[in-house]
This record gives structure tokens, sequence and C-alpha cells, in this order.
């Protein structure tokens, strides 16, 4: 598809090239155009003012305001490969102009639901509580007394993007009954899907096991908090896999401490996380440092999106691997930029990872 024309600008940072590029990806790139490759560190701003000009694609997470893209008149698609929708690009200009901006978000999808079905099991049966014991000989006959099964529960999922929609074939085999909240999803399209719309308050309410999967945005920051916890049968199941903005975190930390509930958490209020965050010692938990997603099989699938993207842009066809930037939705979401000790760097003196 296509043929070599223009630039191919590259800007991966926090990602590493050797992660995301392997041979034939790379080669696939170098057929399509002129690559600059760059890698280590942020582009100078210099360096892409250069070259923006006869960027046809900019790979990365480059600043892009009014400005910039003036310098970028053959500009015909932005990807940034950190995988969020960042609040440093003009998406109403890229809009206007025609300039998709697409964000490899997807790959993660299926680890993060694997292990999010994976916390979740284990928070049903302690299978993590009774190996610690076991280890420190301190096992017991009767510690299964309140585990239970997710066969045949009712779940729920807060959000249907990417991680919803790749954890409910994985519930299915499980659950009669899988409830999704997700208000940017109309219920006629989860209807049809087989799942039951449901309100916030009623996935609490109903679901023994509730997953955390959706967005930040300037709509559900902070909203789940101790209302909708109190509302969960004690020794409900509840699984925060996406963002920790969206809830009351110490709250959802009170419930676990206090034995009513049980708590998974993937994504924490500050990362690297401190070593003295409160969350480290609470019982009822089971713990990951924001290391769902992080599976080295998939990073070289984020050169490959976009590749396969890159080769229907310049074909004149529409991106069909990435998830775009949608105008309606796009300025409401508050993704924070993630750090390189997410992506599996050592983490700075005085963190923990």
């Amino acid at each position: 598809m296509g043929s070599p024309e223009g630039l191919i600008l590259l800007d991966p940072f926090p990602r590493r090239l050797d992660r995301i590029f392997d041979a034939p990806t790379r080669a696939r790139l170098e057929r399509l155009g002129r690559v600059l490759w760059h890698d280590g560190s942020p582009a100078p701003a210099a360096h892409l003012d250069a070259h923006l000009p006869d960027a046809v694609a900019l790979i990365g997470q480059s600043p892009l305001d009014r400005a910039r893209l003036d310098r970028a008149p053959r500009l015909r698609a932005v990807f940034n490969v950190e995988s969020n929708f960042l609040p440093n690009l003009d998406y109403a200009e890229c809009h206007r102009r025609g300039i998709p901006v697409l964000s490899t978000a997807p790959v993660y999808a299926r680890p993060v639901a694997e292990m999010a079905l994976g916390m979740a099991i284990s928070l049903a049966r302690r299978m993590h509580e009774a190996d610690a014991a076991l280890r420190a000989g301190r096992e017991r006959k009767d510690d299964n007394h309140d585990s239970f099964l997710l066969h045949g529960k009712t779940l729920a999922l807060v959000g249907h993007g990417n991680l919803g929609r790749a954890l409910v074939p994985l519930l299915r085999p499980f659950s009669p009954e899988l409830l999704v909240h997700d208000p940017w999803v109309h219920p006629a399209v989860l209807r049809e899907q087989g799942l039951v719309p449901a309100g916030l308050d009623e996935c609490f309410a109903r679901a023994r096991v509730v997953f955390l999967l959706a967005a930040s945005t300037s709509e559900n920051a902070g909203r789940i908090g101790a209302a909708q916890f109190a509302r969960m049968a004690p020794g409900g199941v509840i699984v925060l896999a996406s963002r920790a903005e969206l809830v009351d975190f110490p709250a959802l930390l009170a419930e676990a401490r206090s034995g009513r509930l049980r708590v998974g958490v993937d994504v924490w209020p500050e990362e690297p996380i401190p070593r003295d965050e409160p969350g480290r010692t609470v019982p009822n938990t089971l713990l990951q440092a924001h290391r769902c997603g992080s599976v080295p099989e998939i990073q070289p699938l984020i050169g490959q999106l976009v590749a396969d993207d890159l080769e229907l842009i310049l074909a004149g066809l529409p991106p069909q691997r990435c998830q775009p930037a949608r105008l309606e939705t796009v300025g409401r979401i508050r993704s924070r930029p993630v750090g390189a000790w997410s992506l599996g760097a050592t983490p700075p003196p005085g963190r923990s990872g």
C-alpha cells in the first residue's frame, strides 16, 4: 500500500524504538517514506520545527499547537505511541485540517483484561494471601472459609472502552449477567452485545465483583467513592485497573482496611508510588505497580498498528487499527503523561517500583 512520499518524523519518548519497532516493521515504515529515527529522549523543539514542513506523519507525543501545525502543511497523521490522548495538542485544529490523531492504546486491552480477571479470581479465593501464609508457616485449614466462585455471580464493568471490550469475552463463561456502566456508550449498543446497561450505583449494589476500567475524564474524576462502596455487599471485590483518578482513593483503602471489601489496585494517585504510600500496608488488597499492561510481547504491536494505519492513510483510506481521537470526547479526557517508570524503567531514588 502507498508509495514513498515525504518524511516520517519520530519522537517516541518515553517509548524506546527497539521495543516498539521490530525489524520487519522498520522496513515497512522505510518503504512508506524517509524515516527520521529519534530515540532515548524527547526530540528537541528545534529538531521538530526544522523537519515538520516535510513531515507526512508524526509518530510520538510532541506538543502540537496551531503554530506548529502551520509549519506542517503536509502532515496527514499523528500517532501517540505512549497510548494516551494528552492535552498538548490542538485536536480541534487537527480535526479541521483532516489530520487524524491516533493512539496505540488498543494493544494494552488484552493484557490488562487478563490481569484484571486474574486479580479478581485471586481476591475471591484469597490465593495471594494463602501463598504468603504458607511461605511464612502460617497456613490454616480454614483459610478458605470466605472464598467464593466468580461462576454464577453478577459481575460489573465500569467503562466499556478498549479494556471493557477485551474483558467481556473473558467473563462470559463465569457470569450469566454482565452489568456495564458507560455514559459514552448507548444502552442499545450494550444490549446488542448481550450486556446489561446499568447505573453506577446499580453496578455496586448488584455485582459481587466490580471492574473499574474507564478513562479519567472531566465528568468522572473522583466520582466513585464511599457512597458507591457502601452499596456493595460485604465480601465484594473491586479491581481498579484503569486510572486511580476515578475513585476517592482513601475511601477505597478504608473499605479494604475495614475488612468489608477486597480491593485489587494496579494504578495509583502518584506514580512512581511513594515509599510512604498508605496503601502499601492495607490488608484485604492485591497490589500491583501499574504493570497490568506491561507485557514485553505486546510492545512490537505498537509499531505494527502504526505501520498498518499509516499504510492505509497514505493510500487514501481511513485508519482502522489505532484508536482515533474523537473531537466530541477527547477534550473531556484527563490523561496524564505515562512516565518512563511505568514503562519499565528503573524508578528514581526515593521511589519504589
